[in-house]
């Protein structure tokens, strides 16, 4: 992913982030790790179900940024909405990181150590 967008905040915007937030233990962590990128300034996070709806307002905004697509496992239905809008995206998988659907106990340190590895990914 480059460093520069196209967006109208001349260059150097900060990405926007979605994040699975499904019911399975990875996507609270997605959600986890999102919210802690946006909290220390990483990214902008913003409604991936607001895209999956279509509704034009995020679909537009998407269209002009940076997206990254946080999952939470391979189903990886943040990506199939973005594919489905057809939007340019960076998507990332957090059971890539070591994390197992349904088992690993998601803890402030995991969410912590994922937010690290997520945002050296970006």
């Amino acid at each position: 992913m480059s460093e520069s967008c196209s967006c109208s905040c001349g260059g150097n915007c900060k990405p926007l982030l979605y994040a699975c937030s499904g019911a399975a233990n990875t996507g609270y962590l997605a959600d986890a790790v999102a919210r802690s990128l946006m909290k220390n300034g990483t990214g902008s996070m913003t409604c991936l179900a607001a895209v999956g709806a279509g509704l034009s307002g995020f679909t537009e905004t998407a269209k002009n940024a940076k997206n990254i697509v946080i999952d939470g496992c391979p189903t990886a239905c943040g990506k199939k909405i973005f594919e489905a809008q057809n939007l340019d995206f960076t998507h990332l998988v957090l059971t890539d990181f070591d994390v197992q659907k349904g088992k690993t106990e998601i803890t402030p340190e995991l969410i912590e150590k994922t937010a690290i590895k997520v945002e050296n990914k970006i």
